[in-house]
């Protein structure tokens, strides 16, 4: 018995394996499903290649639009975070500048009493100066200066023929500058006609 049931099984799957394999009938909806590009009309054959190939040209040129617009933005998030960067340094170079000024008050009186002249702390003043000017630190306020009240703190005004009217006269203080910014304006005395 067991063989009688073993027989349909095996019939039943040759006759699975022909209806796959052989083709559908005219009229139903099956007839459709396997044939190929191959099987289609001639003329269709052509339309549907261009069509597909106008479509992959589009999504191409989108995708390439798309990766260029993602490279600008990149670009400029790198240089905007590079900018940023220099901005974030020179900022706390100031800050560190800043705490350091009555430091360099202390020097520059030492110097104006000629006691920078020659010695040990004559050559840590001098390093101390070149260090700092290679990060960017500027001192001004000199005799003779034109007054500038973005970068001068006039103090006084005074009467002098050595200098000409609205020019600085004297330094009281020197102001200091790190690139662009300034960390402290500069004391000064501003000279008046007589």
């Amino acid at each position: 018995m067991s063989e009688n049931t073993n027989e349909p099984q095996g019939q039943e799957a040759d006759s699975l394996e022909e209806a796959f394999s052989a083709p559908a009938a005219d009229g139903h909806p099956e007839a459709t499903e396997g044939v190929t590009d191959e099987a289609a009309a001639p003329g269709e054959t052509g339309v549907a290649a261009e069509a597909g190939e106008t479509a992959d040209a589009a999504l191409a040129a989108e995708r390439l639009e798309d990766l260029r617009r993602l490279q600008a933005e990149f670009t400029n998030y790198k240089n905007r975070t590079a900018k940023e960067k220099e901005q974030l340094r020179n900022f706390v170079i100031g800050d560190v500048i800043a705490s350091l000024l009555p430091v360099f008050d202390d020097i520059d009186a030492a110097r104006t009493h000629g006691d920078l002249e020659d010695g040990p702390f004559a050559a840590i003043a001098k390093k101390l100066d070149e260090t700092l000017t290679k990060q960017g630190l500027i001192r001004f306020g000199e005799v003779g200066d034109a007054f500038d009240p973005q970068v001068h703190e006039a103090v006084l005004q005074q009467p002098t023929g050595e200098v000409e009217p609205d020019h600085v006269s004297m330094v009281l203080r020197y102001g200091y500058k790190v690139n662009d910014r300034v960390v402290r304006t500069a004391q000064v005395a501003v000279a008046v006609a007589e």
